[in-house]
């Protein structure tokens, strides 16, 4: 066959009925061919004769039925004018329309785009793509992606031997989503997706990593460098694979999110007195640097070091401060106006800045207090290198979940704000994949103060990322409990199995209406298949994701054959106590990850 061929050809042989009734982009076919039937199943591909000779209409396979009925037999009446009544099946099929082929349009030839041009006109022949026809049109959909544009994901479900690549472009411009239930293999297809991004030139992702199952990516054969959110264990002596996020990262809100008790009646005095300190702090800071050009137009919330102990006896000479008083001949001292108001905010920070779970925010070493240190953190986040592999494994499994959101928002929310503010002609994109997402990005009806900052930092990348060169990669295993505002913003979505109906509503939601049919699949779905669609791929599919190289450390335990054949280790369970006494990982954990 030669590219000026027709990549469609059908015979009688693939005719399986015709067009018996068309409701906007549903069709429904009467179908001829019985025998036919037998080999069409949900999600085949059906093509239908457009209004010209050169034009097919693409649909989905929806809905596939077959009813006995009763009815005379006319062809059969005996000598006697005798009609005999029999059974007889009536096939139907309702497809829902995805595209267009024509084997010419101007002087291209065998061209397909997504949606239909027209709609069907009623006795129009349908034809079932199967065998040739069906392994032409799956290279065609590739065929306008050039090599360095595609983005393998492994192979169609209807064919194995036809490869599903997506435009890498389109699929991180307008933000994806990973959704699937535990076990269905979305850490596998981050992994490839890694696997694949790390085969460009200057690759730049963040990955969000709640459990540490990406630390195999980042081994010694591995492509990405590890780095993990410091724990206890780390504040004495951290290694190069530490990574210490300062309170002065915080901007005023997020800060005030963990300190104040908004329920205290003295919470806005405590806030009031918290901003002006800060505030006077950062300018001191400012001052002794000379750095007189940030000093004219800097904010409270400007990322600028300042002594947290400077700020607790700002903030205790406040609670204790009397003023003169202003009665006519009286010179006695009375109480001031800030005396015993910030009493138990001040109580709450002590406690935060001496409990070592926070100490990667609150005990940082002095290194990260450098005026210069932010912009040598940025570099090594950002960086795309021979001395910065190009992406990142971020674990945060030893931060505690009540400041979880926060932190994860201030990671985000400085990788964006560097991007925003960087020269355009310099600035090159970044994605950032959002791993667990319903752990820190939940529905907003449902949020407290502290997960409100982390959606905040989100949902403004969400919504304005992609104009400077932002995006998130969102996964999750219950999509039902992830803010609606950061998935509606996808525009591209790798679906494998969900079993949880409400979980199954929310993905048929975030689809057009025409394509809410195929979720009817997902709890039917395979480990390792998935539902292909979006902006980034001309036709929704069902795909076999290929197996990552690198396999991340997310294997389901096999219980009945370790009950069978594994005992307990009592040595373990009791280093195991002591590991957990300590908060300090096993130096095993950590020597052998790359760091930068």
């Amino acid at each position: 066959m030669t590219s000026s061929d027709p990549a469609l050809q059908f015979g009688s042989t693939q005719r399986i009925g015709r067009v018996l009734a068309v409701d906007t982009s549903r069709v429904y076919i009467d179908v001829d061919d019985h025998e036919l039937l037998t080999r069409v199943s949900v999600g085949n591909l059906i093509a239908i004769q457009g209004t010209i000779a050169e034009e097919f209409l693409i649909g989905v396979t929806e809905r596939v039925t077959r009813q006995l009925r009763e009815e005379a037999l006319l062809h059969q009446e005996d000598e006697k004018g005798v009609i005999p009544v029999g059974e007889t099946n009536v096939d139907a099929v309702r497809v829902v329309l995805i595209g267009t082929y024509r084997t010419r349009e101007g002087d291209c030839r065998n061209v397909f785009k997504r949606g239909a041009d027209s709609f069907p006109q009623i006795e129009r022949s349908c034809y079932l793509i199967e065998g040739g026809n069906l392994q032409r049109l799956m290279a065609l959909l590739g065929k306008e992606l050039t090599e360095e544009k595609q983005l393998r994901l492994g192979t169609f479900a209807l064919d194995r031997n036809a490869v599903a690549v997506a435009d890498g472009d389109r699929f991180f411009q307008r933000h994806a989503s990973i959704l699937g239930s535990t076990g269905s293999g979305k850490s596998w297809t981050v992994a490839l997706i890694l696997e694949r991004v790390n085969a460009l030139s200057y690759p730049s992702i963040i990955v969000l990593d709640m459990h540490g199952e990406y630390a195999p990516l980042a081994k010694d054969d591995g492509f990405a460098a590890g780095l993990r959110v410091a724990g206890p264990g780390d504040l004495d002596k951290p290694g190069d694979d530490v990574l210490f996020l300062p309170f002065w990262l915080l901007n005023r809100e997020e800060m005030l999110a963990i300190l104040l008790d908004r329920s205290d009646q003295n919470a806005p005095n405590q806030a009031s007195r918290f901003t002006t300190h800060v505030r006077a702090l950062k300018s001191a800071t400012l001052r002794k640097g000379k750095n007189d050009e940030v000093l004219a137009t800097f904010t409270v919330d400007s990322p600028i070091p300042y002594s947290l102990q400077e700020l607790i006896e700002k903030l205790k000479d406040d609670n204790t401060a009397k003023k003169p008083s202003t009665v006519p001949g009286k010179s006695t001292m009375i109480k001031g106006d800030w005396e015993d108001r910030l009493t138990r905010f001040i109580a709450r920070l002590e406690a935060k800045v001496e409990d070592r779970r926070y100490g990667f925010m609150f005990q940082p070493p002095d290194k990260t207090m450098r005026y210069e240190w932010l912009q040598e953190q940025a570099v090594r986040l950002l960086a795309s290198d021979k001395d910065h592999p190009g992406i990142k494994v971020i674990d945060f499994s030893e931060v505690p979940s009540d400041v979880l959101p926060v932190m994860v928002g201030v990671l985000a929310r400085v990788v964006y704000d560097v991007q925003f503010w960087l020269d355009p002609r310099k600035r090159t994109p970044v994605a950032i994949v959002c791993d667990e997402a319903h752990v820190y990005l939940p529905v907003k009806e449902t949020t407290d103060v502290i997960e409100r900052r982390a959606l905040e930092a989100f949902e403004r990348i969400a919504k304005e990322g992609r104009k400077y060169g932002v995006s998130l990669l969102v996964v999750s295993q219950r999509p039902s409990d992830v803010s609606r505002t950061i998935l509606s913003q996808c525009n591209n979505f790798l679906v494998l199995r969900l079993t949880n109906d409400q979980d199954q509503a929310v993905v048929r939601r975030l689809l057009p209406e025409s394509m809410s049919g195929m979720t009817e699949v997902l709890p039917l779905l395979d480990i390792g298949e998935a539902l292909l669609l979006g902006d980034a791929v001309l036709l929704p599919a069902r795909i076999k994701l290929d197996r990552p190289s690198i396999v991340p450390a997310s294997a389901t335990r096999d219980f009945w054959t370790e009950w069978g054949d594994q005992a307990p280790d009592p040595d373990g369970i009791r280093a195991a106590v002591e590991t957990l006494r300590r908060q300090t990982r096993p130096a095993a954990n950590s020597d052998s990850s790359r760091s930068i």
